[in-house]
């Protein structure tokens, strides 16, 4: 039987070169970074591969944001202007969307992450990002909530309005259509 998280060979070189074609026009997030070492590192690594198209797939436009020479990983994050489409109107986690009776979202930000293979990205990451562009600026995406934060039933998002990046607490259980999630995947 097949590894569902696995590309077909043709599948995985059309996504390799969405990724390099990106990579190489936002130079600015890796400056320093080769891609012939990423793209030798994604073929060596299928599964890696498969969630980072997961995150393709889901409007996140994922790209190369730096390297962590302590792993040897190159690091991943989702890039598109807005939070990514396909990953919106969640709430933040399985105990939030446990906790709803009725009008439940179809499902929560960790869930999904979790099963594309990836990781939401935590406040400091997110602040990070804006740095390399304006993203989320008519959107917001829910953030790695601290875990006392989290027990107390709050939950973060963050966004970028007036050129400051704000960081918000709201109901862990709450979603909004214009509210989704940002993933990271070291590779």
């Amino acid at each position: 039987m097949a590894n569902k998280k696995q590309l077909s060979p043709e599948h995985s070189s059309a996504l390799l070169e969405v990724l390099k074609e990106r990579f190489d026009k936002n130079k600015n997030r890796h400056p320093d970074v080769d891609w012939a070492k990423v793209q030798s590192k994604l073929e060596a690594n299928s599964e890696k591969l498969w969630s980072l198209n997961e995150m393709e797939r889901t409007g996140g436009e994922p790209d190369v944001v730096g390297y962590d020479a302590k792993t040897n990983e190159y690091i991943f994050y989702d890039c598109s202007a807005e939070s990514p489409k396909e990953r919106r109107s969640i709430c933040y986690d399985q105990q939030a969307l446990d906790s709803r009776k009725e009008f439940k979202p179809k499902d929560s930000a960790m869930n999904m992450a979790a099963e594309m293979g990836t990781e939401i990205l935590t406040e400091e990451q997110y602040r990070e990002l804006q740095q390399l562009g304006n993203f989320d600026l008519k959107s917001s995406s829910w953030v790695k909530t601290p875990a006392d934060i989290r027990k107390l039933g709050g939950a973060l998002f963050c966004d970028r309005r007036y050129d400051t990046v704000f960081v918000y607490h709201n109901g862990a259980e709450s979603y909004y259509a214009s509210r989704g999630f940002r993933g990271l995947l070291r590779v």
